[in-house]
């Protein structure tokens, strides 16, 4: 006789799940044995920590478009879960979490553990996810987990928490008692699809003619969208400038005359100088961030806007657009598109496609000094370019928190269409880039998978390479080592001096991250000088199996160009007083172009 283990399983193979990723439990074990009778189908990664099988359901969500599946047991598994389920709910990525629950009735005894690992599960996941269920009985399961993928899926995408009592867990399944059928409309995003009136198109549109500078941000909701090609064919004829979010890194070739790059304090200088250049601004599947607009300076008073958006709270966040497109990105571009007519406008504005150029070249200028640095300790560009180097047209680049995300941004390009990039700025929290690196190797064992994190975050998560190693996987662990947590130093330097409680190491103690990866069973090779970068990681990309490449770098190497600015004039200036309050800024109404 089946139990309900196997109708959850059953359900999570019609649905298009592959993989599920998590740490089995005794109050789960039934999930577990209904997959291990459809490993045809579906499979299982064991994972070292319960909050790094979110991350590795994160990536796994991020190159498929289809809902991360995790599972934990009850209490101290669930417990570890939000940290991933927070990075999904802000940066919209579809996951559902299966978690294990007490017996039914044993419900009134969950308070201060008083039955074994019992605490409010409902109410704590209501907080951190899109929306949480206690499943109340067998015969409510199949219609809480179409509820479950239908709610993840739909805009705005986001994680749901499915949470499934022991006892129901191991009931009986009576397959001819209890029927299942899946809505296939949530395999994967985006749940439906919509689009603005025609109007707003044609107004939109004329808006565009009228600019002298347009300018296209493309955020995350770009690739949630899948428009990452047809964003590209409209970007080649709008004639104007194109960049994009952290989240948003392959919404279009970096390749392009016109692109210039991430927009971000830690992304590209060109990005920030041009974008306050334009007088039109077009926020693709942006929510405007505070880093993507640069601490909302952008848009600037004299710029006029477009919001492509399929959420309706986000046309009018911290600015009115001039005109607010309401619905699926990729159908709003393709109709923009074809309202702009068929010669499109590249080439109109000859004198802005100059400056781009210009802008352009000045940056790419000052990025090859760095990039051909041959100092001691390495200049973090270098060791970039050459992971840029080696990456093959699918290989997928998974970035961690802090500065890492920033080398990414500005020195490996974004060569073709498509998420190929993995950021984890819903929280920007350090520790995703190894366990998410895990949930894309699961899906494409194909490509080569490249992580690139500090030895701060890097030592978030150092046990899950034991789970690369396990499972065999081509991923390459960059650690770019400079013996502390570089962001905060940097800031305890600048604005307060003599505070040191951001360093990882002392003289005595230096943490080997290369030499930990050879001890779980990983190729470890350790990185001190300039030339040693190219001989290492064509090693570690001609390795069959994860390797750790741990590259000593200059600790005073940042990408952020206010603090390079700063390193360069000197630390003088005051720090900030204390209590000074940082004020958001104005909501304002985007003028119009006449």
């Amino acid at each position: 006789m089946a139990h309900i283990g196997d109708l959850v399983a059953e359900m999570l193979a019609q649905y298009g799940v592959e993989v599920v990723y998590g740490m089995p439990g005794g109050q789960t074990t039934a999930l577990h044995d209904g997959i291990s009778r459809r490993t045809d189908r579906i499979r299982h990664v064991l994972m070292r920590d319960e909050r790094n099988a979110a991350y590795a359901a994160d990536g796994y969500a991020r190159v498929t478009g289809k809902p991360g599946v995790c599972d934990v047991t009850v209490g101290p598994g669930s417990n570890l879960l939000p940290a991933g389920f927070l990075e999904a709910l802000n940066a919209s990525i579809p996951m559902v979490g299966i978690i294990g629950e007490l017996p039914l009735d044993w419900l009134p005894l969950k308070e201060k553990g008083i039955a074994s690992q019992g605490y409010d599960q409902l109410s704590f996941f209501k907080t951190c996810s899109k929306d949480a269920w206690l499943v109340p009985s067998v015969s409510a399961l199949p219609e809480i987990i179409r509820t479950a993928f239908r709610v993840a899926t739909a805009p705005r995408p986001g994680p749901v928490a499915l949470i499934i009592p022991h006892d129901i867990f191991d009931a009986e399944w009576d397959e001819d008692a209890l029927k299942i059928a899946v809505d296939d409309r949530a395999i994967a995003i985006p749940f439906v699809r919509s689009i603005a009136p025609s109007a707003d198109i044609e107004e939109a549109a004329a808006l565009i003619k009228r600019a002298k500078r347009p300018a296209l941000v493309c955020g995350g909701g770009v690739h949630a969208s899948g428009a990452a090609d047809v964003v590209t064919a409209f970007a080649d004829r709008f004639g104007g400038l194109a960049v994009t979010s952290l989240s948003g890194k392959g919404s279009i070739p970096e390749t392009r005359g016109y692109a210039a790059g991430v927009l971000n304090p830690l992304g590209s200088w060109a990005a920030i100088e041009l974008i306050k250049e334009a007088d039109l601004v077009i926020w693709c599947g942006s929510k405007v961030s505070q880093n993507t607009g640069m601490n909302w300076t952008l848009p600037t008073p004299e710029q006029a806007t477009i919001t492509i958006d399929f959420d309706p709270l986000e046309h009018g966040r911290t600015f009115r657009p001039t005109v607010p497109l309401l619905g699926d990105v990729r159908e709003i571009v393709v109709a923009l598109d074809a309202a702009l007519g068929s010669k499109g406008l590249a080439g109109r504005n000859p004198d802005w496609d100059a400056r781009i150029g210009q802008i352009k070249a000045e940056d790419e200028k000052k990025k090859s000094v760095e990039i051909a640095s041959d100092a001691v300790p390495i200049s973090p560009p270098r060791v970039m370019d050459e992971i840029a180097k080696r990456l093959g047209d699918d290989d997928i680049v998974v970035s961690d928190a802090s500065f890492a995300a920033g080398w990414i941004a500005g020195y490996i390009p974004a060569k073709k269409p498509g998420r190929q990039f993995l950021y984890a700025r819903g929280q920007g929290g350090l520790g995703y880039s190894v366990p998410g690196a895990i949930g894309v190797a699961a899906i494409r064992p194909d490509v080569r998978v490249v992580t690139v994190a500090g030895d701060g975050a890097f030592s978030y998560t150092i046990g899950e390479l034991a789970t690369q190693a396990q499972n065999n996987q081509r991923i390459v662990n960059v650690v770019i080592n400079n013996g502390r947590l570089g962001w905060i130093q940097l800031w305890q330097d600048v604005f307060f001096k003599n505070v040191q409680s951001a360093m990882l190491e002392t003289h005595n103690m230096q943490p080997g991250y290369a030499a930990a990866g050879a001890a779980l069973g990983l190729k470890g090779i350790y990185v001190e000088k300039p030339e040693e970068i190219a001989p290492a990681l064509d090693e570690a990309f001609a390795h069959d199996g994860p390797s750790v490449v741990e590259v000593r770098i200059d600790d005073l190497a940042t990408p952020i160009h206010s603090f390079k600015k700063r390193i360069k004039e000197g630390s003088d200036k005051p720090k900030p007083r204390p209590g000074t309050v940082y004020k958001l800024r104005d909501w304002k109404i985007s003028p119009d172009l006449k």
